[in-house]
């Protein structure tokens, strides 16, 4: 019915571009590029459901971790081109939205919180989301600049975190992705006060309806309000899942303008 399609016409499929997608800020037109920059431009949508092949990879994937493990020589020395290596596996795989991940910050005194979120880009300068500046992460984001990412793949048993400092995109960079997003999507940009409370859902809805007035016929501008984050990180840790429980951990650290790699303890 009419609700049904409304609903489908606000969902979008999930689209990652592979094998290396496009830097952050990159034109649109750079969606098939192959620079080593891996860029994620993801929408929410509804689960396509698993295919044979994509199961047969993730059985194929899940054997050779948990059977064959993350050896250092297998690992290598660039965090980076392995997580494009993980990320693709996962892709490949047929899981729904790869690209989640819990993100936490902390207040100045300490207290913490996480949510998750949608990774959108990743390359040798960090890991890119995009939010409401005025959230209670962009404001502890603000006050606090430090930060930590996982991805967790349970299928796969396999898990990347990441820490490090955080700073905001340029608004060039943000107005390069904001432009891809759904029309809908950003307009709600502008409507939502993000983190601040509702009187009701009616507000909400109102003030959708004001800002899609106020737009018709003409391009959503990115608010000053909303934008990117890039993490840049000291720290990358993948975890392998084995059997007994004897899983691989591999810490890699800054060390100048490389990484230092260490095998953890499970």
């Amino acid at each position: 019915g009419k609700g049904r399609s409304a609903r489908a016409s606000r969902m979008r499929e999930v689209a990652w571009n592979r094998p290396h997608l496009r830097p952050a800020g990159a034109a649109a037109h750079h969606r098939g590029s192959t620079s080593d920059r891996l860029t994620v431009a993801a929408r929410l949508g509804h689960p396509a459901p698993m295919s044979w092949i994509a199961r047969l990879r993730a059985l194929a994937t899940l054997g050779r971790g948990v059977i064959g493990g993350l050896s250092e020589e297998a690992a290598g020395d660039d965090p980076i081109a392995l997580f494009r290596r993980w990320f693709d596996d996962a892709r490949r795989a047929g899981l729904l939205l790869p690209e989640a991940m819990g993100l936490a910050t902390a207040t100045p005194d300490g207290r913490p919180s996480v949510r998750m979120m949608l990774l959108k880009a990743a390359d040798e300068r960090g890991f890119v989301f995009y939010t409401n500046y005025e959230s209670r992460k962009g404001r502890e984001l603000r006050a606090n600049p430090r930060a930590a990412i996982v991805l967790h793949w349970a299928a796969l048993q396999r898990q990347v975190r990441a820490e490090g400092t955080v700073s905001r995109l340029t608004p060039e960079e943000s107005y390069a992705y904001f432009k891809t997003r759904p029309r809908g999507s950003r307009i709600g940009a502008w409507a939502s006060r993000q983190s601040a409370e509702l009187a009701s859902r009616r507000e909400l809805e109102e003030r959708f309806a004001e800002f899609e007035a106020r737009f018709r016929g003409k391009d959503v501008p990115l608010p000053p309000f909303w934008g990117g984050f890039r993490l840049a990180p000291a720290r990358i840790e993948f975890w392998q899942g084995r059997a007994n429980r004897l899983h691989d951990r591999l810490l890699f650290e800054r060390d100048g303008p490389g990484w230092r790699r260490r095998r953890l303890s499970p």
